[in-house]
């Protein structure tokens, strides 16, 4: 022989690129494997699964932020695979067909507020200053609300303060500080140069809300009017209110011994009668809870590692947390399907330039 054939070449190529192939998908196989098995902690995260698998939409859906990228999983089986868009977000919270996403921190400090429509479209988008803390959209989508620190990066010392802003996505008003609002007190005007608020949670008719007021050191739940723009002083030691779903109830963290040093319990105030109720979750929650329903609340707690989990509690102070979402921050309620149709992040447009402080 005088050397290999033409067809014997394509013979040997054709056969050493299935071998390629069967070796490419062995090695994705393991690799995907690995990633389940092989996560932080004792809590393997489940798979990711691309956007537009129908079987994945199927069915009511908690969004959750998995790696910093928006993500839903079904409410009835939270530890299977995971719809992930490529949104990223460092805090964000879905109600009403909107969604809120905090952009991660850019040059200067510069933080966006993105305010998305079901498929991932800016409906709006507010440049901001400061680093993400907090977001909230109310029940019918229309109120966003969201806190960054401006000077510090937690609440356990003195030595911070906050920017809260809200945004009425109809009228397209827009407070860039609730400082700017009437601080009342026992019926008489408060005034303060220490004043910091944070935490909004929404009412049902769009114009009252729930926030944390600090001022003297001293923490307090208000009630706010956006229409009126006040700031009701209700009761001392409450941080990061959510309201319930029948509007009833606000759970909240409340500082041990009313010290943000010794950590926060998980409780539940009754709003008619201030009445507390610690729950079952006794570890620290420096997170602003988020009701799943009238009985339940949803909370991240960090593991040693730096990784977040979602959990769970009862909320009438009875039960045990559960584990609901491993590997994940800012749970909001279920909604109908999964978020987002393959909307690429960098599509979003770079926004209206304002940095609203007042």
């Amino acid at each position: 022989m005088t050397g290999i054939t033409q067809r014997a070449r394509i013979l040997i190529l054709a056969v050493a690129t299935l071998l390629l192939a069967a070796l490419a998908t062995v090695t994705l196989l393991r690799a995907r494997q690995a990633g389940v098995q092989g996560s932080p902690g004792d809590v393997p995260r489940a798979p990711a699964a691309a956007v537009g698998d129908d079987g994945l939409r199927a069915g009511p859906r908690l969004t959750v932020l998995s790696d910093g990228l928006l993500s839903s999983v079904s409410i009835t089986d939270p530890s299977g695979p995971r719809d992930v868009t490529s949104q990223r977000c460092d805090r964000a919270y879905t109600a009403g067909g909107t969604t809120a996403c905090l952009t991660p921190v850019g040059a200067l400090g510069t933080t966006r507020l993105l305010v998305l429509d079901p498929d991932l479209r800016t409906r709006r988008s507010v440049t901001l200053t400061g680093f993400p803390n907090r977001t909230r959209v109310s029940a019918d989508g229309r109120m966003v609300a969201w806190t960054l620190f401006v000077g510090g990066h937690s609440y356990s010392g003195g030595g911070f303060s906050t920017r809260t802003g809200i945004l009425d996505t109809r009228s397209g008003e827009l407070t860039g500080s609730l400082e700017v609002f009437t601080v009342l007190r026992d019926g008489r005007r408060y005034r303060a140069p220490d004043v910091n608020i944070w935490g909004v949670t929404f009412a049902a008719d769009d114009d009252r809300f729930y926030a944390t007021l600090s001022s003297s050191g001293t923490r307090s739940l208000v009630e706010g009017s956006v229409s009126a723009r006040t700031l009701r002083i209700l009761t001392e030691n409450v941080e990061c209110p959510s309201l319930s779903p029948d509007g009833t109830r606000v759970a909240f963290k409340q500082a041990v011994d009313a010290d943000p040093a010794k950590g926060w319990r998980l409780s539940v105030l009754d709003l008619p009668t201030l009445h507390r109720t610690g729950l079952a979750e006794t570890r620290s929650v420096d997170d602003q809870a988020a009701w799943l329903d009238d009985g339940t609340v949803a909370y991240a707690i960090q593991r040693s590692d730096g990784v977040d989990d979602v959990w769970t509690v009862p909320a009438d102070g009875t039960g045990a947390p559960r584990l609901l979402v491993s590997g994940a921050v800012s749970p909001s309620p279920p909604v109908a399907s999964a978020l987002g149709h393959g909307t690429r992040a960098d599509a979003v447009p770079e926004g209206d330039g304002v940095d609203p402080s007042g």
